[in-house]
């Protein structure tokens, strides 16, 4: 039995339950018929035609040498070219989870940037995250694309990870529902939508050559849960492999990650796409490797005529070929890329999307720290100093190929390679939304000064000056590259202890890739982290600190209170490799070990609960400007219930969190489900949820499988603020995926 079958009734209503027009678009998505579709098409495609929708380029001038594209091919992030006799469009593919890349300015466009994964993660909310995601995808759409490579849902196992920010959380159950909502919404657009970059994608150190080792059982339980929750949930078209190595194997050529997991157990029917230069050599499509992307990027094109006379003298490869071009058939027939073409004419209302890009960024703002209610701030201040982060230009955005901007590009560019062909992707860049000039129209009757934050003592003057000092921090995180540590960068943190030593009602701003450390944290007033905020980030920010807005993020990765609390306190390759943008070995031979088994499948919160530690904040956590209260826990079978109750003078959002907290004597932590909810002041709301039972289960023999036993569940503020355990007998029970 098919575990999605055993969860249909189960796995839709999971943890979040005002998802309608997600799971409206969902069910229009009939990947059966498509793959019937699909196969009919093949018997009708000559021995070189069958080699056509199997490989492509990356359609940019890479180099004065670059050859002529394509003349329907736009500048983007791939091209595969289509087949007109049997009406099969071209794949017109661009980057990225949070908005259509920027390019360097090739297309002279611009695009709506969401904020960054990890903030909209800290949203808790399904429905924003469709949203969002249905917004890039028009975007994607109005501008001639037909496949958007979002989607990215590998869990935050290190937060030094440079692509923290992309990523959504620490949590498998989290993680897989938001992607999944995100991925429907795109896929709205009648477009194309992969899931990435599976799996295990840790790091960015060695990125090409580092080899995770995890036991089986711990990757069901982590990454991998996330990836099949997603799936389930969103239905992407396509699964983008990664660069990483998995259990010895390079991801986009692993037997046991493509063929025996996602598509035998998983069922899965879309394609697999590679990572731009991520295929090893052709033996990749027999280890279930569908399309080889960028292939300018790799060593030789291993999918185009090399695969086509593989197929000419053998069986095996002839099927495991058109088994590709199927796979690949089925998503555009599928998201009716054929019935419905993008054209590059499309309207995009740039204002609405900003709003909604806005919203979004307001949602995922979380308050950690509000000392005397020091916020939100009053619109009669009458001095306030405003310090760093550019905060006179714009809003930080992360690096590499997510990168987007607005129609004028960046705000601020501050270059981190000299030259080359990478410098412009791996620059600081700042989105054109800027945080002093909001802060001036919330208050208009102030003296607003503002400081680079350059000199300290400049800084602490200004700040001694004004009766509010707000300094604004950026951690720059990237493609491409890890972060040594989790300090904030140029000397950020002498600054804010200084500022916050002379003038105690300071406010922090954090602009940050994932969690960071605080020394400075006790001196201040007020912390809230913002993230990357998008496009209208400096507005989301300035609602927040004025109260036009009142903060409902939680965190949705734990802030260690130190390097040592981490699993791996030193970062894997740091010290015996040189910062490298592309990730390619040194030598040949280079080798590089990640073992993702010392903490398996308990990552972040679990990891803490196992070892007793205390996090700087723990992941959940986030204040409010008013207060909630959770009552009347009720657990029969998989369905709970509970009531929420705003008990403060002031609307605002909660998120109901569920915890399984022992199972009979073993002590454990896990999310089981998790729903935001608005509220007035003094109004009560039932919550119902339904366990999806493999947050409860273990990895074992081949399968799922529950142990016998009493289980103990609490409602949470957040991982480390749990209310009564509430205990509920379980029979023994088991299933194959």
């Amino acid at each position: 039995m098919r575990f999605g079958h055993l969860l249909a009734s189960c796995v839709a209503a999971s943890a979040i339950v005002s998802w309608q027009a997600s799971a409206q678009q969902a069910s229009v998505i009939d990947m059966d018929k498509a793959a019937e579709r699909a196969v009919a098409t093949v018997r009708q495609m000559t021995a070189d035609e069958k080699t056509v929708l199997t490989h492509g380029i990356m359609p940019l001038p890479l180099s004065p040498n670059t050859p002529p594209m394509p003349a329907d091919s736009i500048p983007g992030a791939g091209y595969i070219s289509g087949i007109a006799r049997l009406n099969i469009p071209a794949l017109k593919e661009t980057d990225a989870s949070l908005g259509v890349a920027y390019v360097r300015g090739v297309r002279k466009d611009g695009a709506t940037a969401l904020p960054s994964g990890v903030a909209m993660a800290s949203s808790w909310s399904a429905d924003l995250m469709y949203r969002g995601g249905a917004m890039i995808g028009s975007e994607a759409r109005a501008k001639g694309f037909n496949v958007l490579l979002a989607g990215g849902v590998n869990l935050i196992r290190d937060p030094r990870n440079g692509r923290t920010f992309e990523y959504l959380s620490e949590d498998a159950l989290l993680s897989g529902l938001l992607v999944g909502a995100a991925i429907s919404g795109v896929q709205s657009n009648n477009i194309i939508s992969t899931i990435k970059h599976f799996a295990l994608n840790g790091q960015e150190t060695g990125r090409k050559f580092v080899d995770v080792k995890i036991g089986e059982a711990a990757a069901r339980e982590s990454d991998l849960l996330a990836f099949q929750i997603g799936i389930e949930k969103g239905q992407p078209g396509s699964v983008m492999c990664a660069y990483n190595r998995v259990r010895g194997e390079q991801a986009c050529s692993s037997d046991w990650l493509l063929n025996k997991v996602l598509k035998r157990d998983w069922g899965y029917k879309g394609f697999v796409m590679s990572d731009w230069g991520a295929v090893p050599n052709i033996n990749a499509a027999l280890n279930g490797l569908d399309q080889q992307s960028g292939e300018q990027l790799d060593t030789a094109v291993f999918f185009g005529d090399k695969l086509g006379e593989k197929a000419t003298t053998d069986a095996n490869w002839a099927a495991r070929l058109d088994e590709m071009n199927t796979r690949i058939l089925t998503a555009i027939y599928a998201m009716k890329l054929d019935a419905r073409p993008a054209s590059p004419d499309g309207k995009i209302d740039f204002a609405a999307n900003a709003a909604i890009a806005e919203e979004v960024a307001k949602s995922g703002i979380v308050l950690l720290r509000n000392r005397d209610g020091a916020l939100p701030l009053a619109k009669t201040a009458k001095s306030i100093a405003v310090i760093g982060g550019y905060a006179d230009g714009g809003v930080l955005s992360g690096g590499g190929s997510s990168g987007v901007h607005g129609e004028n590009g960046a705000a601020v560019v501050r270059p981190v390679l000299a030259d080359g062909v990478l410098a412009s992707f791996f620059s600081q860049q700042y989105h054109s939304s800027s945080p002093l000039k909001a802060i001036r129209a919330m208050a208009p009757r102030a003296t607003v000064t503002f400081r680079d934050g350059r000199y300290i003592s400049e800084a602490v003057e200004k700040a001694r000056q004004a009766e509010v000092a707000i300094i604004f921090a950026t951690q720059w995180q990237t493609e491409g590259l890890d972060v040594p540590d989790l300090s904030l960068p140029d000397g950020q943190d002498a600054l804010i202890a200084a500022v916050a030593e002379a003038n105690p009602n300071t406010i922090v701003v954090l602009e940050t890739g994932g969690p960071v450390l605080m020394p400075w944290l006790d001196k201040t007033a007020a912390v809230i982290e913002a993230w990357y905020p998008g496009a209208r980030g400096g507005e989301a920010i300035a609602s927040i600190l004025f109260g036009e807005s009142n903060p409902g993020g939680r965190l949705p990765v734990t802030f260690p209170a130190r390097l040592d609390q981490l699993p791996r306190p030193k970062l894997d390759g740091a010290s015996e490799f040189e910062p490298n943008y592309t990730g390619e070995p040194p030598t040949p031979d280079a080798k590089l070990a990640a073992d993702f088994d010392i903490e398996g499948a308990n990552l972040g919160y679990r990891w803490n609960a196992l070892k007793g530690y205390k996090a700087l904040f723990p992941f959940g956590f986030g204040l409010s400007y008013t207060s909630f209260a959770s009552s009347g826990l009720k657990i029969a079978g998989d369905k709970v219930s509970f009531t929420v109750t705003n008990t403060g003078k002031r609307k605002g959002d909660d998120v109901a969190q569920l915890y399984l907290v022992n199972r009979g004597s073993e002590a454990t932590q896990r999310l089981v489900g998790f729903q935001r909810v608005s509220l007035e002041p003094g109004e009560s709301r039932k919550i119902t949820l339904t366990i999806d039972p493999r947050i409860l289960a273990d990895w074992k023999d081949g399968g799922w499988s529950v142990p016998a036993g009493d289980y103990g569940f609490a409602l949470g503020r957040n991982a480390e603020d749990l209310g009564t355990v509430v205990t509920l007998k379980m029979s023994a029970r088991s299933w194959k995926d």
